[in-house]
């Protein structure tokens, strides 16, 4: 990738940007952290689901407004709202607090999903790079990684006793990252085609158009979230209980992590070689194939600590290859003037898919923990029969 272009200076703030957003140090004990204030299974799939329902209200119009203003304003409307997400958990006594986090959390992500992926491919573009669309992603991934290497050994480490203060504390510190994020995004520069003052409801048509005309990416984007959300948004909730009951103690879920995300990291950074190797194309089904195995693994084998470690590292590969890949391959078929709005479009597919598979495995879950994986591999076993058209490479 070449030095001092627009795409390099870009990506190296997007990834310091994620680096300190994605500092959680209450993230290896949230779920914990939800159970010890009196929620169960069904209730975190219900926050699942007000995330979702929030995504899917939000998706258009903060994408039709990051077409619009350019992803800088988008990124540091979308950084206020998180921070404000956060700040409620420090008030959350009642499960409504829950709720409204979750709702303004879903929201603030809109502000993010397209904006991102539209600020870093019109960037390349510029510096003829666009073919290196997989590897940019990756590397800016791969900064989440680097962060849970940290904060999530001391996150764990700091609630092992699963103390009121000390979820306070790790999420007072989060939040002091999280403002430095806000910071960094004032660097950000917009590409010279970012000031479009298009009529909304134009650029929405157009987006339509543009999926309609390209139905082999409605296809991947099918593929790709009927994998992600079982093996990522319903598999991140609950793997700290299958670790625990594995017999992982709470202060070593951080190690875990820490492991899972060294793995990641390598991963991301490795995508350019992988896929010299093998197609882009191929990934798409050998990641989906290793999510089924991994969710079988902690369906059927839950109570046994090296299968779950396995399954934890498996579909940590997974996430953290899969979504470059395909956002390499759907970027190269979206216009630049419409790219934010018809990633948020195809997002709104996500969230209605989030909603029917999240309130469909709520009932699920009240049988018990291993139905509710059994469940996620068949969706995920769907999601990866879906055919990718042989064209894509």
């Amino acid at each position: 990738m070449k030095q001092h272009t627009l795409a390099s200076h870009n990506i190296n703030v997007l990834f310091w940007m994620v680096f300190f957003g994605s500092i959680s140090f209450i993230a290896p004990v949230m779920t914990l952290f939800y159970m010890k204030n009196g929620l169960n299974e069904s209730h975190i799939l219900w926050l699942l689901m007000c995330w979702s329902g929030s995504v899917l209200v939000s998706e258009v119009p903060t994408g039709v407004y990051a077409d619009r203003f350019g992803p800088k304003i988008s990124f540091l409307t979308g950084s206020a709202l998180r921070f404000s997400s956060v700040t409620l958990l420090l008030f959350a006594d009642q499960s409504w607090v829950f709720y409204a986090s979750a709702i303004l959390n879903g929201m603030s992500v809109t502000f993010f999903s397209g904006a991102d992926e539209a600020l870093i491919y019109e960037s390349l573009k510029i510096s003829g790079e666009e073919n290196l669309m997989d590897r940019a992603m990756g590397k800016i991934q791969s900064a989440n990684f680097v962060t849970m290497i940290v904060s999530v050994i001391i996150g764990a480490y700091v609630a092992r006793d699963l103390q009121a203060e000390q979820f306070t504390l790790l999420i007072a510190l989060g939040l002091c990252f999280q403002f430095v994020e806000f910071l960094l995004l004032f660097a950000i520069k917009n590409p010279p085609r970012h000031s479009y003052r298009d009529n909304p409801f134009h650029q929405v048509r157009e987006g339509i158009k543009a999926i309609r005309r390209a139905p082999q990416l409605f296809i991947m984007f099918l593929n790709v979230s009927l994998v992600f959300i079982p093996a990522g948004a319903v598999f991140n909730n609950f793997d700290q209980p299958l670790l625990k009951g594995a017999g992982v103690p709470v202060a070593m879920i951080g190690v875990v992590y820490a492991l899972a995300a060294l793995l990641g990291f390598f991963a991301s950074r490795s995508i350019g070689w992988m896929t010299s190797k093998v197609s882009r194309r191929s990934w798409m089904y050998i990641t989906g194939i290793m999510a089924i195995i991994g969710l079988l693994l902690s369906a059927f084998f839950g109570e046994s600590l090296y299968i779950v470690l396995g399954a934890v590292f498996m579909l940590r590969f997974v996430r953290a290859i899969r979504y470059p890949i395909y956002s390499q391959l759907s970027n190269d078929l979206i216009p630049s003037h419409i790219r934010a709005t018809t990633i948020s479009l195809l997002s709104i597919v996500d969230s209605v898919l989030d909603l029917i598979i999240f309130s469909s495995l709520s009932a699920v879950a009240v049988f018990g923990a291993s139905y509710l994986y059994l469940g996620c591999a068949i969706i995920a076993a769907i999601g990866t029969c879906l055919p990718i058209p042989k064209k894509v490479k």
